[in-house]
């Protein structure tokens, strides 16, 4: 592969990884964020099969197909794991309007540039480069927990949060082993189940998972 190809899938890779995250701030629909944050799995394990095609590491190989196993399908499958006429209905009313959460993104974008190029400098390599587009990611997780009101929306954004350190990660060092991705793959997937059964015995007996509506309920 050459290095201008190389740049190029990079490039493409990480774009649809920030233009992913800036779209699940936007969109409202529960549906609609779980699809994105499949397309982003599917993203990041291109990424990493991107860099290990250029270094000709056949760990980073199978550590892609990993990621795609579970962030581009098995985590978006379970949070989607109940009837879509049911998920269709669910909309967000987050505490920013869109015009406001896509500015919060944007500065935040610009912000993890400032810091990356301070703390590490963005260097001459293309993981350098593109590194501050992990740290927006995690940065825009942490808004979407944040601002979102739904306990599911915000479990979106704790894996949208774990994609950027994911990211941050394979751009800077190369990445992780495989079994330490491995494991702290299952790991995710195993508080997400935890969260997901929890999420929803909340909807049963309270009609919904509305945070703030939980809250007037306890005070």
């Amino acid at each position: 592969m050459t290095e201008t190809l190389f740049t190029q899938l990079v490039g493409l890779c990480t774009g649809t990884l920030l233009l992913t995250s800036a779209l699940m701030v936007w969109r409202h629909s529960l549906l609609a964020s779980i699809r994105l944050l499949s397309a982003q799995g599917v993203a990041l394990a291109a990424l990493v099969a991107v860099i290990g095609t250029q270094e000709g590491e056949a760990e980073l190989i199978l550590v892609s197909l990993l990621i795609l196993t579970t962030k581009g399908i098995a985590l978006p499958w379970v949070l989607a794991h109940q009837s879509k006429a049911t998920i269709r209905t669910i909309e967000e009313s987050p505490r920013l309007n869109p015009t406001a959460a896509l500015l919060a993104v944007t500065l935040l974008t610009i912000l993890s540039y400032v810091v990356v190029s301070q703390l590490i400098g963005l260097g001459s390599t293309v993981g350098s480069h593109a590194a501050p587009i992990g740290l927006a990611m995690v940065l825009t997780g942490f808004l979407l927990l944040i601002t979102r009101r739904r306990a599911r929306s915000q479990l979106i954004g704790f894996l949208l949060l774990d994609n950027g350190i994911t990211t941050v990660a394979f751009l800077t060092s190369g990445g992780v082993p495989l079994l330490l991705e491995f494991g702290v793959s299952l790991d995710v997937l195993l508080v997400v189940l935890i969260l997901h059964v929890f999420a929803g015995r909340m909807r049963n007996k309270f009609g919904g998972t509305d945070v703030d509506q939980l809250r007037e309920l306890h005070d």
